[in-house]
């Protein structure tokens, strides 16, 4: 059962246990990112170089690779620490970031699906179409889809690779390929700060790194990004001032918090 009592139940397993969560990600969220992981408990690190990500996985709790801004060295690496992933039995997290949107990137996603067969796969609502080889496009890394109108590629897509879908958008939907669950906090704000979705994949790992029910962990990880995101747009002035209260409310998020707040 998936409720207030639950979420917070994780929220402190991320802060007492503080997994370290092995990011290969992108430029433009590094910071991002790895505040939020941060704020919420757990321990980030950014390695990228195909030289040492099969070694810096095997003393992490998750990897998460998100494609957002490719290149063939980073590929390699993806691909590398993915296996190592496999091989040690930790959560592998999957961000595809802008597939649909170019051959290159259909074509990583596909090695990334084949070579590290990640237990979550995190994207808007193009981009898990696009990945479920649906009829869709993306507008660079932005959604002309709805989360809703994904649904069915998304329990196509669990389905055929054994992986908990995450849709993002204005409502977020989490499927094994059977059961699903949605989520309805957050705010309209929160698209218009960079990075959001690439944040809620890492936050994923670290949930996921604290409780071995892939679907309790997805479904834990989303709300506490849109319960800390409504909050924290109560207290912002915009977009700038909200990347500043949103990880202050991570870091602050209380039972009490989410009792008052969640809604599924």
């Amino acid at each position: 059962m998936i409720d207030a009592k639950s979420i917070s139940t994780d929220l402190k397993a991320v802060r007492e246990q503080s997994p370290l969560v092995h990011n290969i990600t992108n430029y433009v969220v590094m910071n991002n990112t790895a505040n939020a992981l941060l704020a919420v408990g757990a321990s980030p690190v950014m390695a990228h170089a195909p030289e040492e990500v099969a070694d810096m996985v095997r003393i992490a709790s998750a990897l998460v690779i998100n494609m957002g801004t490719l290149s063939r060295h980073w590929v390699d690496a993806m691909l590398l620490a993915g296996k190592a992933a496999r091989e040690k039995g930790i959560p592998v997290v999957f961000d595809p970031v802008g597939v649909g949107a170019t051959p290159y990137r259909n074509e990583v996603a596909a090695q990334i699906l084949e070579q590290c067969r990640p237990d979550f796969i995190r994207g808007n609502g193009s981009e898990i179409m696009a990945l479920a080889h649906a009829k869709a496009r993306t507008k660079g890394v932005d959604s002309t889809a709805t989360s809703r109108s994904a649904l069915d590629s998304a329990n196509e897509l669990a389905s055929r690779n054994g992986a908990v879908v995450v849709i993002s958008g204005p409502e977020d939907f989490i499927t094994d390929g059977i059961r699903v669950h949605t989520i309805k906090n957050g705010s309209l704000l929160m698209p218009k700060v960079t990075g959001m979705g690439c944040t809620a994949t890492a936050v994923i790992g670290a949930f996921a790194a604290v409780n071995s029910d892939a679907l309790k962990a997805a479904t834990h990880a989303m709300a506490v990004m849109g319960i800390a995101g409504e909050l924290a747009t109560d207290k912002s002035s915009g977009p700038g001032s909200l990347q500043l209260q949103f990880i202050d409310t991570l870091y602050q998020l209380s039972e009490a918090d989410i009792a008052q707040t969640f809604r599924l």
